[in-house]
């Protein structure tokens, strides 16, 4: 069963959505070459503390902290770590998620450090713009699967291929809600979209193959083959037009 949210409870999606906005937004512009990525959770946890908002990662299913810090290769679930150094170069994807009076907010954006390589650079506009893409297709009388052709098309149109392992999701009163939302698949597929549907939609785009490994640590995904993966998301409410963004600071 996919909930459709009345206005009342957008609202409050909206208000957590936007704590996580504003933090992943400072977060981004005081990344630097040799910090850990343990300082990045932290500096999270303080900002999370001040809003009056309780991580949504932290002890869900096990999870050790309050953001995934997924760095070149990774492509989610990263654990921060002290030993963990970011450098001149690397892209980083920061991935985070509160609940605030009740409700939660999600969303996630890749980092690129200093000089990135034109792949990177690529990649992570690539993944930027197919998930607009599909935030243009969350609207009234489309079929989910539309939103995740959107994104499939224009990453592997690009030259890239898209993570198959991990999807959107629903959002509201519980961090992951149905449906699941796949970033490929055939248009005209899947269950006809309402206003009111609150969705988390997360591309995580590889620069080579679509496949992944996990780490010993039992979270970490990485590419198969090395290469760079990069991840962004949004929460959106479905409207009439086009999907409507939550997770924005203003």
């Amino acid at each position: 069963m996919v909930n459709v949210r009345t206005e009342e409870e957008v609202k409050k999606i909206a208000e957590a959505s936007r704590v996580v906005a504003i933090v992943l937004q400072e977060l981004a512009a005081n990344m630097k070459p040799g910090m850990n990525t343990e300082q990045i959770n932290t500096m999270a946890e303080d900002r999370i503390k001040e809003f009056g908002a309780k991580s949504a990662f932290r002890g869900y299913r096990g999870y050790p902290s309050s953001m995934c810090v997924s760095i070149n290769d990774e492509i989610v679930h990263g654990i921060p770590s002290s030993k963990k150094i970011i450098h001149e170069g690397d892209i980083v994807s920061l991935d985070f998620g509160v609940q605030l009076d009740g409700f939660f907010g999600d969303a996630a954006v890749t980092v690129p450090v200093g000089s990135v390589s034109e792949l990177a650079r690529n990649l992570l506009k690539t993944t930027e713009e197919s998930l607009y893409l599909a935030i243009k297709d969350a609207r009234v009388g489309n079929r989910l699967y539309d939103i995740s052709s959107a994104i499939q098309n224009f990453a592997e149109a690009n030259g890239f291929s898209v993570v198959r392992d991990f999807v959107g999701h629903g959002i509201g009163k519980s961090l992951h809600e149905d449906p699941q939302i796949p970033n490929y698949g055939q248009p005209g597929k899947g269950i006809k979209l309402e206003k009111g549907m609150v969705f988390a939609l997360e591309p995580m785009i590889n620069a080579g193959d679509y496949r992944i490994k996990i780490d010993p640590d039992g979270w970490t995904a990485r590419t198969y083959d090395g290469s760079l993966s990069a991840h962004f998301e949004h929460t959106v409410v479905v409207d009439y037009d086009h999907g409507v963004v939550l997770s924005k600071v203003n």
